[in-house]
């Protein structure tokens, strides 16, 4: 049996639904912070220099990041394969039942 439930929320009523703070003030600060900065340093912009500057140190570096999603990617396509052949060989299983079916 399956239920399905559909509902329309907006993204201000989730949030208070689910109890999460709204942060909309600190986006619109970073927002800001973030247009000064681009705006004081635009002969010199480094995406890289930019992105350093608003990630804590403690995260992963950029290097270490792609590292990372190259690894799910991999895992990923490789549970994708073993899912194709569990797939086969559960439609080769039902074919070979459906024939022994169909000789009786």
């Amino acid at each position: 049996m399956k239920i399905r439930v559909e509902v329309e929320v907006g993204p201000k009523e989730l949030r208070e639904f689910l109890g999460l703070p709204d942060v909309s003030g600190l986006q619109q600060d970073a927002i800001e912070a973030l247009s000064k900065k681009l705006a004081s340093s635009k002969e010199s912009l480094d995406p890289l220099a930019l992105l350093r500057g608003l990630v804590p140190s403690g995260l992963l570096s950029i290097d270490e990041w792609q590292k990372l999603l190259l690894k799910a990617a991999q895992n990923l396509a490789k549970d994708g394969d073993q899912d194709a052949a569990a797939a086969k060989k559960t439609r080769s299983r039902k074919k070979r039942a459906t024939a022994r079916r169909s000789a009786s």
